[in-house]
Parts: structure tokens; C-alpha cells; sequence
């Protein structure tokens, strides 16, 4: 039997590596694996049936991504991603008069996929 999907608070932001790589440029291996990496408490993790390392698809009302899945120093019930392509596709398109869609906040739902199951579509 499959598990629940659990539902978390995503909050995205630029990391101090992502810093760090922006001579390598956005299309470098490790900018993309940087960005393709979700942190989460481990506590959820196991919660959740999800281990260091695996694949997770991560789903907001806007749309989902997929991101490799790793313990961090993150609150219960919160998950962190860096910025990137696969946060610009959890974003809504309302930037509220700033410019920038909303990135901290959102109310996500998280599960865990095998590797070789073929991803779902991307959608906005």
C-alpha cells in the first residue's frame, strides 16, 4: 500500500554554495545538483519513508519538481531548496507588486519515487 503524500512548508533561497559556483555558470553539473537538492529533517524523512540520497517529487499548486532528498539542520515540518529550474516550477506567477512570485511559505506535498520510475511531466 502506497504511503500518504505528506504535506510540509517549502522555503527556497539562494545558498552560500550556489554563491560559490556562480563563476562555474548555471549549466554546470554542480549548480544542478545544488539546485536539485531538497533538505529536510530527518525525523520527516523517516516520517515519510523517505532515506538520505533518494529521489523525492515535490507538488504545490502550481506545479512539481524533482529534487534529490537529504538531512538537514531544517525545523520539523519544513522543507528547504535553493533556487533554481526546479523551484521556478513549484511558483506561482503572482508577484504581488514585487516582481518575484512568492518563494517562502508554501504549502507543498512530498513523496518519495524509486529512481527508474519515470518522472511525471513538469507542469506550471
Amino acid at each position: 500500500m502506497p504511503m500518504e503524500h505528506k504535506r510540509f512548508i517549502m522555503n527556497s533561497g539562494r545558498t552560500t554554495k550556489q554563491g560559490q559556483q556562480i563563476s562555474a555558470g548555471k549549466d554546470h553539473a554542480d549548480y544542478n545538483a545544488t539546485v536539485g537538492t531538497m533538505n529536510m529533517h530527518p525525523d520527516d524523512m523517516k516520517g515519510s519513508g523517505i532515506t538520505s540520497g533518494s529521489t523525492v517529487r515535490v507538488r504545490s499548486e502550481w506545479g512539481e519538481a524533482i529534487f534529490t532528498c537529504v538531512e538537514g539542520k531544517i525545523p520539523q515540518g519544513m522543507i528547504f531548496v535553493p533556487y533554481g529550474p526546479p523551484t521556478c516550477h513549484l511558483m506561482g506567477q503572482t508577484t504581488d507588486g514585487t516582481g518575484m512570485p512568492t518563494s517562502k511559505g508554501w504549502e507543498v506535498e512530498v513523496e518519495p519515487i524509486e529512481l527508474d520510475a519515470p518522472a511525471a511531466p513538469v507542469t506550471s
